[in-house]
């Protein structure tokens, strides 16, 4: 079977070393040493403030929308992971659903500053697939608005707009490091600011208000990430480079695979936005209309080859939301499919797909 992504584990004697160091600190969780040296070292690996080590990218979303003070609405993007909308519901808040461009599947800022009503508090954009948003329009509209701006990374590890890491625009940037993600800690998630006072409100809300052992600063919970999870994320940080290519490799290889289905128009990559470096994480493919996507989704199916259907249908027809159309968006969700990308993944695999999607199409 060709799985649509699959974890990279670092070699076993290299967590271990680290297993030995937990075991005779016997410092599983509140905020040990492992914790803090991920935190470093991710700061120096992306070049952006120190951030903080979290259980889940979910979580993430949750504590940065309360450190804002976010409250009644927040225009988001329909075209994201449910955790992306949950989040938002899930804090006592409203989603309001802006349409998304079309080349690039992220937030268009013409469609949020429709969505802006006196209710609207903050906007939450994905940089979907590892592909930016347009930050710089939405940096000027949430300083126009007066409205908090956070962005929802989990794809975009690594990727950079302008010469700067992508986690280091919006107030608050938060990233999922779940196992299926380029760069993973089993589970985990990171909240990214280069403002030291969120920083540091948020540090107290992941660990349930602490400021010290006998005093508490304002409502917690306990978002922390353990010592074994940051071993795991220390081991893979090693081989973020190695990744990088290979993920790199893959995508160019479906590029070149699937060139004369491009030109013919039967098949549309996602478009990279000027002066982004994105991680190629993904491998989003855009076919005609739904009925060709269904037939190139199941050819695949038959031959154990497993894509997915991200993100498909969209959040705005979640059962608790209120449902709207999103011209863009809904046509989008109708004709994507994501395609196997991950470290393991052979030249002859990934021929392999792109043969089973060309015959499918009759080409």
């Amino acid at each position: 079977m060709i799985p649509v992504t699959q974890p990279f584990l670092p070699p076993r004697r290299e967590y271990d070393a680290y297993l030995d160091g937990i075991y005779e600190r016997c410092w599983l969780t509140n905020n040990g040493p492992l914790v803090h040296e991920l935190e470093a070292a991710l700061a120096a690996r992306l070049d952006v403030a120190v951030p903080l080590f979290v259980a889940n990218g979910t979580v993430a979303l949750q504590v940065a929308i309360k450190a804002l003070g976010v409250a009644g609405d927040v225009v988001t993007t329909p075209f994201s992971y449910v955790a992306t909308t949950s989040a938002v519901v899930w804090e006592g808040c409203t989603p309001v659903f802006a349409d998304i461009e079309a080349g690039t599947f992220s937030l268009d800022p013409a469609a949020v500053d429709a969505a802006i009503t006196p209710r609207t508090s903050a906007i939450l954009a994905t940089h979907v697939f590892g592909t930016p948003c347009d930050v710089d329009a939405l940096a000027a509209l949430a300083a126009q608005r007066g409205l908090a701006l956070i962005y929802d990374g989990a794809h975009s590890f690594a990727t950079s707009y302008g010469g700067r890491s992508v986690f280091s625009y919006g107030d608050v940037t938060t990233c999922s490091f779940h196992a299926t993600k380029l760069f993973h800690t089993v589970e985990g998630g990171g909240l990214f600011t280069e403002s030291m006072g969120l920083r540091e409100s948020m540090g107290r809300m992941r660990n349930f208000g602490h400021v010290d052992f006998t005093r508490f600063d304002g409502v917690g919970i306990n978002a922390k990430g353990s010592e074994l999870h940051a071993a795991m994320g220390l081991c893979n940080l090693a081989h973020l480079d190695a990744l990088l290519a290979r993920r790199s490799e893959i995508y160019e290889l479906y590029a070149a695979g699937f060139d004369g289905l491009c030109r013919q128009g039967r098949l549309t990559f996602q478009s990279d936005r000027e002066g982004a470096d994105p991680n190629r994480a993904y491998v989003p493919v855009l076919f005609e209309d739904t009925g060709h996507r269904e037939q190139v989704h199941d050819a695949l199916v038959a031959r154990d080859v497993m894509p997915r259907r991200y993100f498909s249908p969209g959040l705005n027809e979640l059962n608790y939301v209120q449902p709207v159309r999103l011209a863009v968006a809904d046509d989008v969700a109708a004709r994507i499919l994501c395609l196997p990308s991950f470290h393991t993944m052979t030249d002859g695999q990934v021929d392999l797909v792109v043969s089973i999607v060309v015959d499918a199409l009759g080409s």
